[in-house]
């Protein structure tokens, strides 16, 4: 699925970029090489990357010794 339209980022991506790249969605963007162009879908990816960092961070605890 497409989450940003206008730069073509897929949530995949957005997804695989939260766990590399620290900030918030102007930040991973620009890790992408992209720039918000509309702005209509800062919502959405910014509940994404707080869900999938949220995920992380649950993994990591429950791996921990």
């Amino acid at each position: 699925m497409y989450v940003c339209i206008c730069n073509a980022i897929r949530e995949c991506e957005l997804r695989a970029a939260a766990r590399q790249h620290p900030g918030d969605a102007d930040a991973v963007y620009a890790a992408l090489g992209k720039t918000p162009q509309c702005g209509q879908c800062l919502d959405d990816a910014a509940h994404i990357l707080i869900e999938e960092r949220e995920a992380v961070r649950r993994h990591q605890l429950v791996a921990a010794p």
